[in-house]
């Protein structure tokens, strides 16, 4: 983990659009940090933790590289995802963000503290390991993942405050895009519930527009199936 003034493990970074919630469509430079203790099964960024799939070495970057080569990119957010960011320090690279004018976002699961000041945080619970109540309190939008047509009510019962959030996202598990069932659920959901629940998607993997950007790395798909669509 990285403390004030020392170097973050950086798995990739790059230049694209963000793709999703609020701040869909807007500029943003990624910034990936390297590990994760959750370990989704439908993970599509598992070369950040999984032991078939991270690579050889992991590049340790100053944040101020990393805010540089932001602002070179003139990138109207920085947006900090992982992996799980909140196991490092990021109070260094959020001040530096703030120094240099960059609104910083942070996407999370919230099942650890954030050492950071942030403009944004989107959290999106996971049932392998679960949010802090705090962290719901926190984040300005949450997104949860359907992945079954149970799965939104389990939520909601394990943790009712969600409901009390800004916006609600509620995206279709990757590789249960085309589930006719789980979309006309969440398509139900909205229209039963209205505020704060929004249909949502996963836009730029529609456009590959990470891709467009040489320096952000392939999905990793788990388990070796590239017919997932991971």
């Amino acid at each position: 983990m990285s403390e004030n003034g020392k170097l973050l493990p950086i798995y990739e970074q790059f230049f694209t659009w963000q793709g999703e919630g609020i701040h869909q469509g807007r500029s943003a430079y990624f910034i990936r940090t390297f590990g994760c203790p959750v370990h989704c099964p439908w993970c599509d960024s598992a070369g950040t933790w999984h032991p078939d799939f991270v690579p050889k070495t992991i590049e340790k970057i100053h944040p101020k590289d990393l805010v540089a080569n932001a602002k070179k990119n003139k990138a109207s957010i920085v947006v900090v995802t992982g992996g799980e960011p909140t196991i490092h320090n990021l109070n260094e690279l959020c001040t530096l963000c703030s120094e240099a004018n960059l609104p910083v976002h942070l996407e999370t699961s919230g099942a650890f503290e954030i050492k950071g000041q942030f403009d944004w945080i989107t959290l999106s619970p996971k049932e392998w390991k679960f949010p802090l109540q705090e962290n719901i309190q926190f984040a300005h939008e949450i997104k949860l993942i359907v992945d079954s047509h149970t799965a939104i009510d389990q939520w909601l019962k394990r943790f009712p405050n969600i409901a009390q959030a800004q916006t609600v996202w509620l995206h279709p598990e990757w590789s249960k895009r085309n589930d006719a069932k789980i979309l006309d659920m969440i398509t139900q959901w909205v229209k039963d519930h209205g505020d704060p629940y929004r249909a949502g998607y996963q836009m730029h993997k529609l456009f590959s527009a990470d891709n467009k950007d040489n320096n952000s790395k392939p999905n990793v798909p788990l388990g070796g199936d590239k017919n997932l669509g991971y």
